[in-house]
C-alpha cells in the first residue's frame, strides 16, 4: 500500500471521529449516554455481518488474538467512551481538550514500551507540536461559552480529569493493541469483532436504560445524525484507522490523533458558527507542522531504498 495512502487513512479517521463527537451533541441530550452507545454498537453490527467471517487467507485466531480482540474493544470501545464521556461532563470542553493533547505522547511511550518500536527524535519533535498545538486550540475556547464547569466542585473536577487522563491511556492502549492486531487479522474483521464486543459490554446497561425511555420522543432528523453516528464511530472510522495502522508504526499513527479535536474545532465553525480566531489558526498551523514531521520520509530509508531499487 502507498505510504501517503495509510496516512490518509489514519488523518481521515481522526477527523470522523472529531467530526461526530462534535455532532454528537444533539444525540446526548436526545437520548442517554449508555442507550446512544449500545444502539450505536448495533447498527455498526448490522452493516458489517458479513465483515465477521474468517477470509480464507487468513490463520485461525489463537488464544492471544482473541484476548487482544477483547481488550481492544474494552478499552477503546467501551472504557473510552464513558470516561470521556463523563470526563467531560465534569470538567467541560477545556480541560478536556487540553489532557487529550497528550494522546500522541501516550501512543509514543506505549510503542516503544509495548511494541519496541524505535522513536526518532523527529517523532518526538511532532508529538511536542501536536501537543502544544491542540493546547493552544483548547485555551483559546472561551471559558465562558462552558458556564457548567464554574458551577462545578472541587472534588468533581479533580475525577473528571482523572477519568480524561483514563480516557488518554484507554486510547493510546488502542492504537498500540490494533498495531498487533492488524499483523494478523484484517481491517474489516477487526472492525466488526470489536464491534460485537462493545455489543455485547454495553447490552446490560442499555437494556436498563432503554426499560423507561420514550422511543417516539426522538425525532426524525435525530434519528438521522444517529444514523451517521453510529456508521463513523463504529465502521467507518475503525476501519480507516485499522487500514492505516497496518502500514505504519504505531508510534507515528498517534500523531494523527491530533486531527481530531482540529475537526471537531472546524465542525463548530462550519455548522454551529463559532468564531475562527488567529489563536485556532496558530494552533492548525502547530498541529499540521507535527504531522509533517512524523510524516516527511526519512532520508536514511529513502536511501536505503533507492539503493535496493538500483541495486
Amino acid at each position: 500500500m502507498n505510504r501517503f495512502f495509510a496516512y490518509g487513512c489514519l488523518a481521515l479517521s481522526m477527523a470522523l471521529v472529531g467530526s461526530y463527537v462534535a455532532l454528537s451533541k444533539p444525540l446526548v441530550a436526545a437520548l442517554p449516554v449508555f442507550l446512544l452507545a449500545w444502539l450505536r454498537f448495533g447498527v455498526g453490527g448490522m452493516a458489517m455481518l458479513h465483515w465477521l467471517k474468517k477470509p480464507a487467507d487468513e490463520a485461525p485466531m489463537n488464544r492471544s488474538t482473541r484476548q487482544l480482540v477483547f481488550l481492544e474493544s474494552f478499552l477503546g470501545n467501551f472504557l473510552f467512551s464513558i470516561c470521556m464521556l463523563y470526563g467531560v461532563a465534569l470538567t467541560g470542553a477545556v480541560a478536556a481538550g487540553v489532557i487529550m493533547a497528550s494522546i500522541p505522547a501516550a501512543v509514543a511511550v506505549m510503542s516503544f514500551l509495548f511494541l519496541r518500536e524505535q522513536v526518532r527524535r523527529r517523532t518526538w519533535a511532532a508529538v511536542a507540536c501536536a501537543v502544544a498545538g491542540i493546547s493552544l486550540l483548547s485555551l483559546a475556547s472561551s471559558p465562558h461559552a462552558q458556564p457548567e464547569v464554574s458551577n462545578t466542585t472541587t472534588q468533581a473536577q479533580w475525577l473528571g480529569h482523572l477519568l480524561l487522563i483514563g480516557a488518554v491511556l484507554c486510547e493510546a492502549a488502542y492504537a498500540v493493541i490494533g498495531k498487533k492486531l492488524s499483523g494478523v487479522l484484517g481491517p474489516k474483521r477487526i472492525t466488526a469483532l470489536i464491534n460485537v464486543w462493545g455489543f455485547i459490554l454495553m447490552t446490560p446497561l442499555g437494556l436498563w436504560v432503554a426499560r423507561d425511555f420514550d422511543f417516539g420522543a426522538v425525532t426524525a432528523p435525530t434519528w438521522a445524525l444517529f444514523v451517521f453516528y453510529a456508521l463513523a464511530a463504529s465502521v467507518w472510522s475503525v476501519w480507516l484507522w485499522m487500514t492505516g495502522l497496518r502500514h505504519i508504526p504505531a508510534h507515528q499513527a498517534g500523531i494523527f490523533t491530533v486531527m481530531l479535536p482540529i475537526s471537531a474545532t472546524l465542525v463548530g465553525v462550519w455548522v454551529l458558527g463559532e468564531t475562527l480566531g488567529p489563536a485556532h489558526i496558530a494552533a492548525f498551523a502547530l498541529a499540521l507542522a507535527g504531522v509533517g514531521l512524523a510524516t516527511w520520509p526519512d532520508k536514511t530509508v529513502t536511501h536505503m531504498a533507492a539503493s535496493k531499487r538500483t541495486g
